[in-house]
């Protein structure tokens, strides 16, 4: 009768009969390329911290890449991959997104000692000029005060190198509507806004259209859904999402330009818009 590891084994290859860890779920969409500039920071760029096993198809990391959908469905089908596989942070990073080395042991770190439900590096628009995508308040513009370095807390921000709480997007799920996507079951955690209708009141045509990322950051605000998480006192705070800004990341085209192009990263090197307050930046919003 063969052994256990007999059993296991498979044209020379020993594959552990140990269960991997259920803790980090790192989920990237693409459109079928990605840049030699991603490849070389999300893989070997990245520092790893010790006692955090993993290989390139992952053990530590399971890897979930949908390819070809538009940006809320593969976010969608990610989150249900996360979900019945029961790992406890989904990270998300966008083929489009060029990640610092230590985005993996500050994830760690963050995990271990000071565990925030959602929270995201920064990066800008690709633009010109380019613009931090760091919000507070629908309609407003994006957020200027803070400096490079700092924790800044928001009520939006972008999903393209974001970690969020099992328990935040098990919250959602429980309130979203379910629906197939190319035949596969998922729930429209996430959304990109595309209504329009006509105003019956002031008899004037209306439209309301936008991200997914800010979509899902918003709703989730008010719908009351961090009472439903294992951060309820999140609830409570007015800003309850950090952009940890020392974890500055490129945003790159296919062709290879990456933004801010224009040094507009410079501004936030120094006092920002000279209007700091230090509560905005070491606790999350009242």
């Amino acid at each position: 009768m063969p052994s256990k590891a007999e059993k296991v084994k498979i044209k020379g290859l020993i594959h552990s009969e140990v269960e991997s860890s259920k803790r980090i779920f790192m989920s990237t969409g693409l459109t079928g390329l990605v840049r030699a500039e991603w490849m070389l920071a999300r893989y070997p760029g990245q520092v790893i911290p010790c006692n955090w096993q993993m290989t390139d198809y992952t053990q530590f990391i399971d890897t979930c890449a949908p390819m070809g959908f538009l940006v809320a469905e593969f976010r969608n089908l990610a989150s249900q991959e996360f979900l019945d596989k029961g790992f406890q942070w989904l990270v998300f990073v966008d083929h489009d997104t060029i990640i610092p080395g230590n985005f993996l042991m500050t994830i760690n770190e963050r995990i271990i000692k000071d565990p925030i439900p959602m929270w995201s590096g920064l990066y800008f628009t690709k633009s010109v000029p380019s613009e931090p995508l760091v919000y507070r308040g629908k309609g407003s513009g994006y957020f200027a005060d803070w400096k490079l370095g700092d924790k800044v807390w928001v009520d939006a921000f972008p999903m393209g190198c974001t970690v969020i709480h099992r328990s935040v997007i098990k919250a959602a799920w429980n309130v979203s509507e379910p629906y197939l996507v190319q035949g596969t079951p998922v729930r429209r955690v996430f959304e990109s806004p595309r209504y329009a209708w006509a105003d019956p009141i002031s008899y004037q045509w209306k439209t309301r259209t936008g991200t997914e990322d800010l979509d899902f950051c918003w709703k989730f605000i008010e719908k009351g859904l961090f009472s439903k998480t294992d951060f309820p006192e999140y609830s409570r705070k007015k800003y309850p999402y950090m952009v940890d800004t020392s974890l500055f990341c490129w945003h790159i085209t296919p062709d290879g330009k990456k933004f801010p192009s224009q040094g507009e990263e410079q501004y936030f090197m120094s006092n920002g818009n000279g209007r700091r307050r230090k509560s905005n930046h070491t606790k999350a919003g009242s």
